[in-house]
């Protein structure tokens, strides 16, 4: 198995610096929930949805539900990963279509 660090030179016997590598780089990139439009749901279905997995006050929700309508997609939210995830799973669970994706920022 080769490692991602490389061992560089000795800086007392018996003590190996090894590089820093860029891990908590990639830890903290943050990741976007995105909901897709469908021709399943409902729009005040998406709204109720958006509300309740996420706590955003109805206009909020509404903007977003007709950016998907309107557009195709809407960002919903953006953090880490392990939480996207989660977001996810629950969007899934509501029957939306919803990915993440990393952030470009």
């Amino acid at each position: 198995m080769e490692s991602m660090a490389t061992p560089v030179e000795m800086a007392q016997p018996g003590v190996i610096v090894i590089e820093k590598i860029k891990a908590k780089e990639s830890l903290t990139t943050p990741w976007n929930v995105v909901v897709h439009n469908d021709p399943i749901n409902l729009m005040s279905y998406v709204t109720m949805v958006l509300m309740r997995v996420f706590g955003y006050p109805r206009p909020r929700a509404e903007t977003m539900m007709l950016e998907v309508h309107n557009k195709g997609r809407s960002l919903v939210w953006s953090g880490g990963r392990e939480q996207a995830e989660h977001y996810v799973h629950q969007l899934h669970g509501y029957q939306l279509l919803a990915t993440m994706e990393k952030s470009e920022a």
